[in-house]
């Protein structure tokens, strides 16, 4: 396996950001001091440190996974998509259809179990996200108004508001999305 180099990836998208370590400190309750180092590689930040820095630089954790090589190939092969979850959502699956999240929009496909829903956790992002029903039919609640899809319908889900899906069918829904700015 080779070395990761969680710290230049750091410090590229602190950099990319435009925020100081001193402001990363603040955001993370961490010193500036062990960011520093962690940005030198000189100490390995734990899964929970990576995940209040990738929460407080808004990018996904998995980025400080990626080689270089990795974060630049162009196509995803069906079957060598990365698949996300969220603890909170266990039974919905969210398939990484773009080959990276360095640039400025992310486009996944979420697969809603029949009878499952995001059980009433909202998700808010930074950026706008379009959404497109490929198979199925879903309820997406945004900002607790609900909006009934089918199959072939789109939502436009604004900046910063409150959403979250639910499938009362007995079939999988099948959700294929654009995020701008990338959030996992």
């Amino acid at each position: 396996m080779e070395d990761l180099d969680i710290g230049s990836v750091l410090q590229n998208c602190r950099s990319a950001r435009n925020i100081s370590l001193r402001q990363l400190a603040e955001m993370t309750g961490m010193t500036a001091s062990m960011l520093s180092q962690i940005e030198r590689n000189l100490v390995n930040p734990s899964i929970n440190t990576l995940k209040l820095i990738s929460m407080a630089l808004d990018v996904p954790m998995y980025k400080f996974f990626l080689s270089e090589e990795e974060d630049r190939d162009l196509v995803v092969r069906r079957d060598a998509r990365i698949t996300l979850g969220r603890p909170e959502t266990e039974d919905i699956v969210y398939e990484l259809l773009t080959a990276n999240v360095s640039g400025d929009i992310e486009f996944c496909m979420m697969h809603v179990p029949g009878k499952n829903d995001s059980h009433n956790v909202e998700t808010m992002h930074h950026g706008e996200e379009v959404a497109y029903v490929v198979k199925g039919r879903i309820t997406v609640y945004v900002n607790d108004v609900p909006y009934e899809l089918e199959e072939g319908d789109s939502v436009l889900i604004p900046p910063e508001s409150l959403h979250r899906w639910k499938n009362d069918g007995d079939e999988e829904c099948d959700v294929l999305f654009a995020i701008t700015p990338p959030s996992f």
